[in-house]
């Protein structure tokens, strides 16, 4: 059985770390590159750092981060944001970066998903899904930070995004995010039966309980969490313990 795998998430704006809730009224968070070394310590399995404003002009910026992160952390980190070609993700993975996650430029081009694959393998290709219920059933994708809605829905483009060569789906619930009511459990449980690449959990995280949840009754195979980590609420070593005497399979 493969280990569960805890994953806390920096929000990166202007090189510092930020959280909201559902996506808007963003706070100052801290140092990204203090708290990767923080959460490396204290056990997190990987860690996600997310540049959420990105442009082309920010693009040395992030990269000037991921070598800092790099030099510093000894545990697999994902880079995403603005990264829109296989240049790009080419840039952060020279810089230090484990993986690349691919949001709103693989929605825009669904062909990118496979050019990463294909040049770098799939283990390093993550495709970020930001996703609000508006319906029973209904998942709609959002780009841009949540700011754009689609008509693309999210099991639908899930399962195409694992047949152009995803080797991981981040599926962050924009209803749940920030509120610290638990993971969209039920979505996530469809997601598992939908496709076979693993799925990490986000948007949701306030108890050690909504992690337990996630993994049984939602099927994670990892969960992604950021201010409860940011903010003390809980911390990696007391959680990995929880998990463990719940007996999930956790590396501690």
């Amino acid at each position: 059985m493969l280990s569960k795998r805890i994953i806390p998430c920096l929000d990166v704006k202007d090189g510092r770390t930020v959280k909201g809730i559902n996506f808007v009224n963003l706070i100052d968070a801290g140092d990204p590159v203090e708290q990767g070394m923080i959460y490396a310590e204290q056990g997190a399995d990987e860690l996600v750092f997310l540049d959420i404003t990105a442009t082309h002009e920010k693009r040395k910026t992030l990269v000037t981060l991921v070598q800092k992160v790099a030099a510093k952390l000894n545990i697999p980190f994902t880079v995403g944001g603005g990264i829109k070609s296989v240049e790009d993700a080419f840039a952060a993975l020279r810089a230090g970066a484990d993986k690349i996650s691919v949001n709103s430029a693989a929605v825009r081009r669904p062909e990118l998903i496979t050019e990463l694959a294909n040049r770098f393998g799939a283990q390093c290709v993550v495709v970020a899904i930001d996703a609000k219920k508006v319906a029973d059933d209904v998942w709609k994708i959002h780009l841009n930070g949540g700011r754009l809605e689609t008509d693309l829905e999210l099991f639908s483009w899930a399962k195409e995004a694992e047949s152009r060569g995803a080797g991981e789906i981040l599926f962050t619930s924009m209803n749940n995010d920030g509120t610290k009511q638990g993971f969209a459990n039920e979505a996530l449980a469809q997601l598992s039966e939908i496709v076979n690449i693993p799925i990490i959990a986000s948007g949701g995280a306030g108890t050690m309980e909504h992690f337990k949840d996630t993994f049984t009754t939602g099927k994670a195979d990892a969960a992604l969490a950021a201010s409860i980590f940011h903010f003390n609420m809980i911390a990696i070593p007391d959680l990995k313990r929880y998990l463990k005497k719940e007996g999930l399979a956790i590396r501690v």
